[in-house]
């Protein structure tokens, strides 16, 4: 018996699904704009305890890894390293591409919503974002967050033998911090 936890806030939610042998426990979603470092953790928590089982009885854990969200990304890549470490065992990084691509129509090319009316599309050389109206009828892109985070259980079922990196965000682009600009204080000796 497999039991993955599978979840997700790379767009404005929180996502989660519970699969024990590929059939669906339990799923979870809250729509939200902001507020995900505060609710994932609990919603995790009570997918378990809704289906009567506990962290120690999971064989692996799969993370939504983008692209999206910067803040909720990083939230939910931190926390599958976490409680993967914890455990003893695999977390596994689930882009949205690869996530949506489970659920694609056969011929349709596969995308992430970007803001502004863009999408986020794989080439071979990266992650580029063009205006929705550039591209044809044949992209697909929204999917529903249920739908989005037991595709990444899924595919975390059938990568957590193989898995040996952590996950890691995908960024379509850099940051938009930049380091500080103010000379680094003095230490004085004592």
């Amino acid at each position: 018996m497999t039991l993955i936890l599978g979840f997700d806030t790379s767009g404005p939610w929180c996502a989660a699904a519970l699969l024990r042998d590929g059939q669906v426990l339990t799923l979870r979603h809250e729509a939200m704009s902001k507020g995900q470092a505060e609710r994932v953790m609990p919603l995790l928590e009570e997918a378990l305890s809704q289906t009567g089982v506990t962290w120690r009885d999971l064989d692996a854990i799969g993370v939504g890894t983008g692209p999206g969200n910067f803040t909720g990304i990083r939230i939910t890549v931190s926390a599958a390293r976490g409680l993967a470490l914890g455990l003893g065992i695999p977390a596994v990084g689930v882009d949205g591409f690869d996530a949506r691509a489970l659920s694609a129509p056969p011929g349709q090319r596969v995308a992430v919503p970007a803001p502004r009316d863009q999408l986020y599309l794989r080439t071979e050389v990266g992650i580029t974002m063009v205006a929705r109206s550039e591209v044809d009828g044949l992209v697909h892109a929204d999917i529903d967050p249920l739908d989005l985070v037991q595709a990444i259980a899924r595919i975390t079922a059938e990568r957590r033998l193989g898995a040996t990196q952590p996950p890691a965000p995908v960024y379509a682009r850099p940051a938009d911090a930049a380091p500080a600009s103010d000379p680094p204080p003095v230490i004085l000796d004592a």
